[in-house]
């Protein structure tokens, strides 16, 4: 294989943090380079799971999630799309057009009356089965929002032992202004002056292990917050930010990773790879 020698004293990327303090990367445009990283992972056969929950009026987004996934997702690679439901007979209907060696599996579960539920509920269901089929079926898995759609290449350069996203929100933001839950009492407190990232629930993976450990993580963390009447403010995504402060994730995407086109485009996204689809949040969620 042909390729550019990298040059030491000249970095890719000069606008952008490229390292955390604890040596995980962090992803941006120009900084890899997929054909070398394609080859590694094809050399290991890798199978990649993706998680998506389609609960009630969220099965509207299943349709557009997986067509932009074929065209934009770990192309060439083998991909499991993993598809909690409480409609499984929807989902059946919509006779995906798949590209070789990736496939459609439906998981039937409950339905909740609050969205907050199926949010924290997820981790628990990520935990199971991670443990009970995942394992077995995949190297890699992949946890993302169905209500978003890709727009741009996701591949085998977010793979790693256990990653986050930068929330689109925060990024440029000093840590007193993130959203992390704030009251002691929480199993997801986390203090004012701590806190390295804040990162989206949206987007988060790494193997099976790792992921194991963090959905287990979370989930326990829930529970002992139930029983103390106390709700995270942000649910999973705030157990997720608490677990990253104390497990630092091995590689980080950037906000092209995680994206909202109402934010506009800054000069330093060069692409949006995964973003949301404009929505009612209230009429969906209700």
């Amino acid at each position: 294989m042909l390729y550019d020698k990298p040059d030491t004293v000249k970095p890719v990327r000069t606008d952008v943090l490229m390292m955390t303090p604890w040596f995980a990367p962090i992803v941006w445009n120009s900084t890899y380079n997929i054909d070398i990283l394609n080859a590694q992972f094809h050399q290991r056969g890798v199978r990649i799971g993706i998680t998506v929950f389609a609960i009630k009026k969220y099965i509207v987004f299943v349709k557009k999630f997986v067509e932009t996934a074929e065209k934009f997702f770990m192309a060439g690679f083998d991909v499991n799309y993993y598809i909690f439901t409480d409609r499984a007979e929807d989902v059946r209907q919509n006779n995906f057009t798949l590209n070789k060696g990736r496939r459609v599996i439906i998981l039937e579960v409950p339905s909740y009356e609050r969205w907050q539920e199926v949010s924290m509920r997820r981790m628990e269901m990520i935990r199971n089965y991670t443990q009970e089929r995942f394992i077995n079926e995949v190297n890699y898995l992949v946890c993302v929002d169905v209500d978003m759609e890709f727009s741009d290449d996701v591949g085998v350069e977010i793979l790693s032992d256990l990653f986050g996203t930068m929330h689109p929100s925060f990024y440029e933001a000093s840590r007193q202004h993130f959203t992390y839950e704030r009251r002691p009492e929480s199993e997801a407190y986390i203090p004012d002056d701590e806190g390295d990232f804040y990162y989206a629930g949206g987007f988060f993976g790494g193997t099976l292990e790792e992921v194991y450990k963090l959905t287990n993580y979370c989930h326990n963390a829930m529970i002992t917050d139930m029983g103390k009447n106390i709700e995270a403010r942000w649910h999973d995504e705030s157990y997720i930010n608490k677990y990253f402060l104390y497990h630092k994730p091995t590689k980080i995407l950037s906000p092209e990773y995680l994206w909202d086109n109402r934010f506009g485009v800054p000069g330093i996204l060069k692409r949006r790879r995964f973003v949301a689809v404009p929505k009612d949040h209230n009429a969906i969620r209700n």
